[in-house]
C-alpha cells in the first residue's frame, strides 16, 4: 500500500521511496528510508496534508508526495504472517507468536518487500530491449531486427541474488516527445507508473543516435542504468569504447552486453541492484548543458514553474525544456493547471526573445545542444577504426536488394519462394495429418454405436477441426520465412523500396511493414501501426490491413487450390498475395483522397545491419505462433465445428431419405438458402454461402465449416473415393466434385478480400478509437468481395 492510504492512528514500515531527483533525496533526509516505522498521526482540516511520526518526531506530508512512498501496514504485515504460519502448520489454530518475533518478523517481511524491483526498459527501436527482457524472464517475445515489432508494454519478472525483478519492455522511441504515440506512451509510463529503475538499452553500434534518448531521460533526474548492447560488433569493427569514462560523464553505470548470446545480462542486473540500493558510486545526478544562453532561458522557466508548485509527477527542468520545445501534450497538460496562463505567456516571451536574437527557434538549438554534448562526450571516450570495413556486408546485400532494377523481382521472388514451400514442402507433413485424422475418424465410426453423439464426434469434431488443423505444417513454414525476413532485416528494405509507390497512394514507406505483418496475423499488423507518425496514414493502414492474407485463410486457399489448381499451387497463392496488395494500393488511394485527408509526413526510418537470425529465436517465435494455432483449434473452432454440426443435423434429422435432403432442410440449411440469391451472382450455391457466413468470427473457421458441410456428404465421399483427383486431401477430393473451378477461384477471391474477424474489427476500434472506423471496414470489404467476386465468376463465365 502507499503511505497516503495509511489511516490515522495506523503504524507502517517503509518498503520503498519512488519518485525522482531532488524530491527522493529531500523525503529520504527526513528520514522516510525503507525499514522505518511511520505512524499516521493527524489530517489537516481539509485531510491534506498529514502529520507523520517518524524516527521520534514529526513531520507534515502532502498526501501527493505520500503517495510516493510505499509502505507495509503492521495489521497488514500480522495478517500476511498469520496466513503463512498457518499455511505451514498442521493444525488451523491460531498461532502465538511473542512481540518480540512479531516485530523482527514484520522487519523482515518489509525487508522482502522491499528487494522488489521495478524496471523499465527503454530504448530506441531495434536496440535489443526485448532480447534483453526475453533473455531476463525467460519470456517469448518477437523480436525484429526492424523498428515497430514492441507497439505496447510487455511485462515480465524472474529473481536473481535475492531480489524480485518486475520488468516491463516498452515500446522503442527515439526520444521523450510527444511526435508519436509511442513516445507518448513511454513519457506517461515513466511519469505515472515511476519504475524504480531506468534501463536504458543502446545500440553500441549507433551510440550518437541512441544517445539522445539518454540526454532526455538524464533531464528527467531518473536513476538510470545503461546497456551498451549489441557491444560484441562494436569489438568486431575494431572500434574502441572506454563505457567506464562515459559512465562517469553520464552520471550512471554503463554495462556491455550481447543480448544474442546473453553475454553480461547477469552483471547488468547485479549492477542495477546496486544502483537501487544507492550502492553505486558512480551514480550522480548531471545536467546536460545546453549552453549558457539556453540554460538560463531553461533555469527562468524552471523557477516560475516550481514557484507555483504545478509540477508533482516529473522534474520541473524536464518540463521547462519540454516546453520551450513546444510539447502539445505538456502545454495541454499546462493549460489545466495555469488558468491565468502566467507560464505559457512567460515561455512564450521566452521563445520570441531567442528566436530574436539568435536568428533560430528554441527548438532546434536545444536539439543541437543535445547532440553537441553527445559528441562532446564520445570525443572522449569513442575511438573508431580507420579500417573503412563497416556494414560492410550491409552495403554489398542493399547493392542488390534494394537496386532500381533488381529490387522489386527480387522481392517478388522472395515471396515467391515462401509460398513455393509452404505449400510443397507442408504437403507431405498435411498429409500425414490428413491420413491420421481419417483413421481417427473411420476407427470411432467402426466403433461406436449409431446415434447423434458419433454423428458429432465424426462429422463435426474430427472432420470439421481435421480439416483446418491438416494445415498447422503450412502455416510453420510461413511464418519461419516471416520470421527469417524480418529478423535478418529485409523487411525495413521492402519498406523502403516500396515507400514511392506507397506514397503516391496517400502512405507512408512505414506502412508497408504492418502491411507485410497482415501475412501473418492482422492483428498484431494493426497495432504496429502506432509507428507511424502521421495519423492520415496510420489510419488508412489500419483500413487496408484486413485486405493482407492472413494465416487463417491459408486452411481455405490450400484446401480449393489442391482441389483444382495443384500443378500451380505457388502461383495461385502468389496471386493471390500481391491481389490482395494491390487491391490494398487501391483502396489507400481512393481513402486518401476522399474518404481521409491531410498532408503525409516524410519517409524517415531506420535501416538496420544485416544480421543472421539465430535458428532459436526463428524457431521459438514460429513455434509459440503453431501454439496459438493448435489453442484456437481446441477452443473457437472446435466449438464452432459442433455448432455448425449442430445446425445442420437438426431438426428432424431421421425424416428425410437422403444426407443431402436432409441438410438442405437443417437449420444451416436454410440459412444458407436464405442468402444463397445474394452470394449466386459470385457463383456460389448455399454450402459455400453458409461457410463465408462463418467466417465473420475467425477465417479457419470457413475451412472446419467446409468439412463439416462436404465430408457428412456419404454420397460426396463415395463419388470422390471412385474418381481421380491429383489431390491427396480427402475434403479437396470431396469439394472437387461440389464446385466448379471458376467458382473454387471467385471464392479464394472473396475469401481474401472480406470482412476480417472479430479480433481484428475489436483491434480497428481500439487503435482508431471509433467504431466508425471498425464498421467501415466491415462494410466496405464485403462491398469489394462481393464485387469482385461477381465480376471474376460473371466474365470467366462468358469466357469460358
Amino acid at each position: 500500500m502507499l503511505l497516503s492510504e495509511l489511516k490515522i492512528g495506523e503504524k507502517a514500515i517503509i518498503i520503498k521511496v519512488k519518485g525522482y531527483g531532488a524530491f527522493r533525496k529531500r523525503i529520504m533526509e527526513m528520514g522516510f528510508i525503507k525499514g522505518t516505522e511511520v505512524e499516521a498521526i493527524l489530517n489537516a482540516p481539509m485531510k491534506d496534508p498529514v502529520k507523520y511520526r517518524i524516527m521520534n518526531f514529526e513531520v507534515s506530508l502532502r498526501r501527493k508526495d505520500a503517495e510516493n512512498i510505499e509502505v507495509i501496514s503492521l495489521q497488514e504485515a500480522e495478517e500476511e504472517l498469520r496466513n503463512e504460519s498457518k499455511k505451514t502448520s498442521n493444525n488451523q489454530r491460531d498461532i502465538e507468536i511473542t512481540d518480540i518475533e512479531t516485530e523482527k518478523n514484520i522487519i523482515n517481511l518489509a525487508e522482502k518487500k522491499s528487494k522488489v524491483i521495478n524496471v523499465a526498459l527503454v530504448g530506441n527501436p531495434n536496440c535489443g530491449k526485448t532480447s534483453i527482457f526475453n533473455i531476463a524472464t525467460n519470456a517469448h517475445e518477437h523480436v525484429g531486427n526492424y523498428s515497430g515489432v514492441t507497439v505496447d508494454e510487455k511485462q515480465g519478472s524472474f529473481e536473481y541474488n535475492g531480489y524480485t525483478f518486475l520488468l516491463t519492455d516498452l515500446p522503442g522511441t527515439y526520444s521523450l516527445s510527444a511526435y508519436s504515440p509511442e513516445e507518448l506512451y513511454v513519457r506517461q509510463h515513466i511519469t505515472q507508473k515511476k519504475p524504480d529503475i531506468i534501463l536504458n538499452v543502446l545500440d553500441s553500434s549507433n551510440l550518437e543516435r541512441n544517445l539522445y534518448l539518454t540526454t532526455q531521460l538524464i533531464d528527467m533526474d531518473l536513476r538510470l542504468v545503461i546497456a551498451l548492447n549489441m557491444f560484441d560488433e562494436l569489438k568486431k569493427r575494431g572500434d574502441n569504447l572506454d563505457y567506464n569514462q562515459l559512465g562517469k560523464l553520464l552520471g550512471c553505470p554503463c554495462l556491455p552486453t550481447s543480448a544474442r548470446n546473453g553475454k553480461g545480462v547477469k552483471e547488468l542486473f547485479a549492477k542495477i541492484i546496486d544502483v537501487y540500493e544507492g550502492k553505486d558510486t558512480l551514480t550522480h545526478h548531471i545536467h546536460v548543458n545546453h549552453g549558457e544562453e539556453i540554460e538560463k532561458r531553461i533555469k527562468i522557466l524552471r523557477n516560475s514553474i516550481k514557484e507555483h508548485g504545478y509540477i508533482d509527477e516529473m522534474s520541473s527542468r524536464f518540463f521547462a525544456i519540454k516546453l520551450l520545445e513546444n510539447d502539445a501534450q505538456m502545454e495541454r497538460k499546462l493549460r489545466g493547471l495555469d488558468t491565468d496562463g502566467d507560464i505559457l505567456e512567460q515561455r512564450n516571451n521566452i521563445s520570441k526573445g531567442f528566436q530574436n536574437e539568435f536568428k533560430t527557434n528554441l527548438e532546434d538549438a536545444i536539439t543541437d545542444a543535445k547532440y553537441g554534448f553527445i559528441r562532446g562526450a564520445l570525443k572522449e571516450v569513442y575511438h573508431k577504426s580507420k579500417e573503412k570495413n563497416i556494414n560492410k556486408i550491409t552495403e554489398q546485400i542493399d547493392a542488390a536488394v534494394t537496386n532500381r532494377y533488381l529490387g522489386f523481382p527480387l522481392f517478388i521472388f522472395f515471396m515467391f519462394v515462401t509460398f513455393f514451400c509452404t505449400f510443397f514442402l507442408g504437403q507431405y507433413p498435411m498429409d500425414w495429418i490428413d491420413s491420421l485424422f481419417a483413421w481417427l475418424g473411420e476407427t470411432v465410426s467402426n466403433n461406436m454405436p449409431d446415434g447423434p453423439f458419433k454423428d458429432m464426434i465424426v462429422d463435426g469434431i474430427i472432420n470439421g477441426v481435421g480439416s483446418v488443423i491438416v494445415f498447422l505444417p503450412n502455416i510453420l513454414i510461413l511464418y519461419l520465412f516471416i520470421s527469417f525476413m524480418e529478423d535478418s532485416g529485409y523487411m525495413a528494405r521492402a519498406a523502403f523500396i516500396m515507400d514511392k509507390m506507397m506514397h503516391k497512394m496517400g502512405l507512408h514507406g512505414k506502412s508497408f511493414i504492418p502491411m507485410i505483418m497482415g501475412f501473418g496475423c492482422n492483428v498484431p499488423a494493426i497495432m504496429a501501426t502506432r509507428t507511424i507518425e502521421d495519423r492520415k496514414s496510420r489510419l488508412i493502414t489500419m483500413l487496408i490491413i484486413p485486405l493482407m492474407s492472413c494465416s487463417a485463410r491459408i486452411p481455405i486457399y490450400l484446401i480449393l487450390v489442391s482441389a483444382f489448381f495443384p500443378s500451380h499451387a505457388a502461383l495461385i497463392l502468389l496471386l493471390l498475395y500481391f491481389l490482395g496488395m494491390l487491391l490494398a494500393v487501391v483502396m489507400a488511394k481512393i481513402f486518401s483522397r476522399f474518404v481521409i485527408k491531410g498532408e503525409s509526413t516524410p519517409f524517415v526510418m531506420e535501416l538496420p545491419p544485416y544480421r543472421m537470425p539465430t535458428a532459436k529465436a526463428i524457431i521459438r517465435h514460429t513455434w509459440e505462433k503453431g501454439k496459438q494455432y493448435l489453442r484456437k483449434m481446441a477452443t473457437i473452432i472446435l466449438f464452432a465445428s459442433i455448432l455448425v454440426w449442430a445446425l445442420g443435423y437438426y431438426p428432424n434429422h431421421n425424416n428425410f431419405n437422403t444426407p443431402k435432403e436432409q441438410m438442405e432442410n437443417s437449420y444451416l440449411g436454410k440459412i444458407g438458402k436464405t442468402i444463397e440469391p445474394v452470394m449466386e451472382p459470385c457463383g456460389f450455391d448455399w454450402k459455400q454461402s453458409v461457410s463465408l457466413l462463418s467466417g465473420a468470427f475467425a477465417k479457419e473457421i470457413v475451412a472446419s465449416t467446409m468439412g463439416v458441410l462436404y465430408a457428412s456428404n456419404q454420397e460426396s465421399i463415395e463419388i470422390a473415393q471412385a474418381e481421380e483427383v491429383d489431390s491427396d486431401l480427402r475434403i479437396s477430393k470431396i469439394i472437387h466434385n461440389n464446385m466448379t473451378p471458376l467458382s473454387a477461384f471467385s471464392m479464394l477471391i472473396f475469401v481474401l478480400l472480406y470482412m476480417p474477424c472479430l479480433a481484428t474489427v475489436a483491434v480497428i476500434k481500439g487503435e482508431s478509437g471509433k467504431w466508425k472506423w471498425a464498421i467501415f471496414t466491415v462494410c466496405y470489404t464485403i462491398c469489394l468481395a462481393w464485387v469482385c467476386s461477381t465480376l471474376v465468376y460473371q466474365i470467366g463465365s462468358l469466357i469460358l
